[in-house]
């Protein structure tokens, strides 16, 4: 698969000054951490599940979390189980066709689900990539990740963990470090099992009764903050040490009433894109753009998403810009091993080679599955292509 595949070439050829690569699910760890993206949840329950994971395939997605947890009731759970076992049937059918499927996570509630749902899935359990791990501590993970490797020397092919950080122990004040620390040593033992750590915003707001409104976004909630920030710098370092930790949730999708204005300046929509302006705002999408983008500044990579129209923001901000490109050249040319400082190409900035060669080897390997820009493309022509070919 290939982010921006379902653009026609001759767009793509217009956006890209670098396509991004093809990736599949035997991609390095490093690789497919990154091409996550906009990792889209759809509840298990749905009847229509393969054709949905189809339709959105062609709409650009390349990772799925069918959920067998919180977005379906507790009555429903034996249900579920049965019908994605249906479901995946009816995939590999369509992948043995030739139909391209993206990455596929399930999200389970218990360590038990794990096997039982790998041996149910018989053969085409080779489209599963791996779990999703609910409310992710050192003492309730080990259990599923001893499941997950467990089932993956039965499987006969990688299964890859994704543990979700939203319990109450993480965010409480008083248990949070002790907690960091278990989690650590956990998906440190597991390191190669560990494809991303995902966090659970929605649950810590749930342990204060708070909600954050669609034009504020996750950083603007200081005790939300405050936890994204403990859990990069714990569990994100860029030292070999860290893992990819991904974006919250987006919850909205629908027009709102506003209190504030939009977050959204006129000058980079001037002309015929003021009319997609108007559209972002009115689905509360302006509030969603500066949620990512402050992701990123605070060591984020990628979203989780559970509307579909949060899909193209996420992987137009994803693109590398040929400013940054550039930037990132520079500091990793070979003869600049020693260090140094220089002035960018762009002549706006200093870029410094010791201090900033972390980020511009971040900077690469996002330019490798997403792709770099144009010099005259920004995000506005890279969002307005996607959702042009996803209407």
């Amino acid at each position: 698969m290939r982010h921006f595949e379902h653009l026609p070439p001759s767009v793509r050829n217009g956006l890209f000054h670098k396509q991004p690569a093809a990736f599949d699910a035997g991609s390095p760890p490093a690789t497919l951490a990154t091409a996550l993206g906009a990792t889209l949840y759809s509840p298990a329950t749905r009847p229509a599940l393969a054709e949905d994971v189809v339709k959105q395939a062609a709409r650009g997605v390349v990772s799925m979390v069918l959920c067998l947890e919180d977005s379906i009731d507790d009555a429903d759970v034996a249900d579920a189980e049965e019908n994605l076992v249906r479901q995946f049937a009816a995939l590999d059918a369509l992948a043995v066709a030739g139909r391209t499927l993206p990455l596929l996570f399930v999200r389970v509630r218990e360590p038990g689900q794990i096997g039982d749902l790998v041996r149910r899935l018989g053969p085409a359990g080779r489209l599963l990539s791996g779990f999703v791990l609910p409310k992710f501590t050192e003492d309730r993970g080990l259990p599923f990740l001893e499941a997950l490797t467990e089932a993956e020397a039965g499987h006969g092919q990688r299964l890859y963990a994704m543990p979700v950080l939203e319990s109450p122990e993480l965010l409480h004040l008083e248990t949070r470090g002790e907690t960091l620390s278990g989690i650590a040593r956990t998906v440190g033992k597991y390191r190669d099992r560990v494809l991303a750590l995902r966090l659970g915003v929605t649950d810590f707001c749930s342990a204060y009764g708070l909600r954050r409104a669609p034009d504020m976004t996750a950083y603007d909630v200081r005790l939300v903050a405050s936890v994204i920030g403990d859990v990069v710098n714990v569990l994100g370092r860029a030292d070999g040490s860290g893992f990819t930790v991904t974006g919250p949730v987006w919850e909205y999708f629908r027009p709102h009433e506003r209190m504030f204005k939009p977050q959204l300046r006129r000058t980079p929509f001037a002309g015929p894109a003021e009319e997609l302006r108007t559209a972002l705002i009115e689905h509360d999408i302006d509030g969603l753009l500066r949620e990512i983008q402050l992701d990123r500044a605070n060591g984020l990579q990628g979203k989780t998403c559970i509307h579909p129209s949060h899909v193209a923001p996420v992987h137009a901000l994803s693109v590398v810009s040929h400013e940054e490109f550039g930037d990132a050249q520079d500091i990793l040319r070979p003869e600049r091993e020693g260090g140094g400082v220089m002035r960018s190409a762009y002549t706006n900035k200093m870029n410094e080679v010791k201090p900033h060669r972390a980020w511009a080897e971040r900077i690469m390997l996002r330019a490798e599955v997403f792709g770099v820009a144009r010099e005259d493309v920004g995000f506005v022509e890279l969002l307005g292509a996607s959702l042009g070919a996803a209407a």
